[in-house]
């Protein structure tokens, strides 16, 4: 996700070791400094055991997956931006949705009173998420938690100070309540600072940004916050905001040499989500559908088929579905919604709870008409649960 303009900046906006247990890859650590063992002095030294983003709950996912009616399942694949605590357990109790998102509008009680740690869906908890980039994109700034631009940091500070840095934030967010920091940015940009990406990139070069982006993930990942790299593939080179329209990229064989750098490197760490943007990109998508809702960006970011990318079999977010221009121009979030999730995303993210209703009503048809398959709601399910910390049975 990035800034809002329609909501004061709101940024729109779910994987721990047991959602890479279905992986073999783990993250490679001889390339980079930064994503070596941490020493006694580390952050590592004094992070929980377990670096998944939920605490662990009763039941195992087979068992949790058995149990649930199919509205049970679409509503895991849910998140959605909540005013304040009444908000989200209303929502939550209604519809047991999977998901909850802090933006800059939401009443920051909800966390500092501890009712962000206590919703559940019975045995399923809840995602408590939050865009804490650093900068510009610091959602959190009123309650101290905050740190340089991405880009400042970069300039400033080693890949090892960087993941410290994390580490603290990450220990901030995780006493809150949050498990999900949409961050880091690993778009490549040498855009103007306070352009749409500007100083939230790293940096212009994709080595650069493959470095700091993997420190900031392992800093939130030795805290028990699950990171999500974003925006993929790759936002750093579009034409424009997304929050206010069409965004095109260069063509995927452009972005394949420069934009998808860290992506590719990246999405091979253990622990990690990943979030699609609303791009246009010459040679993949098409000119119609963005690569938030299309099927052959969002398979491509799963397979790594196209730009010589890792597998990833971890939890894919949509980008803002109801709060920017390049998606509601054209399709009201009922129709958003089941379009992301068809095309293979495992969660569809917007901005407030007062659709939800509809959007369920919505997945329920699409599942019914044959357009959402369960097979795949399944499999984003299992991995949902899986960053939820439940076990295998």
């Amino acid at each position: 996700m990035h800034t809002r303009r329609t909501l004061g900046f709101v940024s729109a906006v779910t994987v721990g070791a047991l959602v890479m247990g279905a992986c073999s890859t783990s993250e490679p650590a001889a390339t980079d400094s930064s994503a070596s063992s941490p020493s006694a002095s580390s952050p590592t030294s004094s992070a929980p055991p377990s670096s998944s983003a939920v605490a662990a709950a009763p039941g195992c996912i087979s068992t949790e997956l058995a149990a649930m009616t199919t509205r049970r399942k679409l509503a895991q694949m849910l998140m959605v931006g909540v005013k304040d605590a009444a908000d989200a357990r209303a929502v939550v109790h209604k519809e047991r949705i999977g998901g909850i998102f802090v933006g800059s509008w939401t009443d920051k009680t909800i966390l500092t009173s501890g009712a962000a740690k206590t919703l559940s869906t019975g045995r399923v908890p809840v995602m408590v998420s939050v865009d804490q980039e650093g900068g510009r994109v610091s959602r959190l700034k009123s309650l101290g938690i905050d740190s340089p631009a991405p880009r400042e940091l970069a300039k400033t500070k080693t890949p090892a100070q960087v993941r410290q840095l994390a580490f603290g934030i990450g220990k901030q967010l995780r006493a809150l309540g949050i498990t999900v920091d949409f961050a880091p940015v690993i778009d490549v940009s040498d855009q103007g600072d306070d352009t749409v990406i500007g100083d939230r990139s790293f940096s212009s070069d994709p080595v650069t940004v493959t470095k700091y982006g993997r420190a900031f993930a392992a800093g939130l990942r030795d805290a028990g916050i699950m990171p999500v790299f974003k925006h993929f593939p790759g936002h750093g080179h579009g034409s424009g905001d997304s929050h206010t329209g069409t965004v095109r990229t260069p063509p995927l064989s452009d972005l394949v040499t420069n934009d998808l750098v860290p992506f590719r490197t990246l999405l091979k760490m253990p622990g990690v989500a990943a979030m699609a943007g609303h791009l246009i990109v010459p040679g993949l998508t098409g000119n119609e559908l963005p690569a938030s809702v299309n099927p052959k960006a969002i398979q491509m970011l799963r397979t790594g088929r196209g730009y010589n990318g890792p597998a990833f079999r971890g939890v894919i977010f949509s980008d803002d579905l109801s709060g920017m221009a390049a998606i509601t121009e054209k399709y009201p979030i009922e129709q958003a919604a089941p379009m992301a999730l068809a095309a293979g995303s495992d969660i569809a993210l917007w901005l407030t709870t007062d659709k939800v209703t509809a959007v369920l009503d919505a997945l329920e048809k699409s599942v019914a008409d044959g357009k959402l398959s369960m097979t795949h709601v399944d499999a984003a399910v299992t991995r949902i649960l899986r960053a939820k910390k439940l076990k295998r049975c």
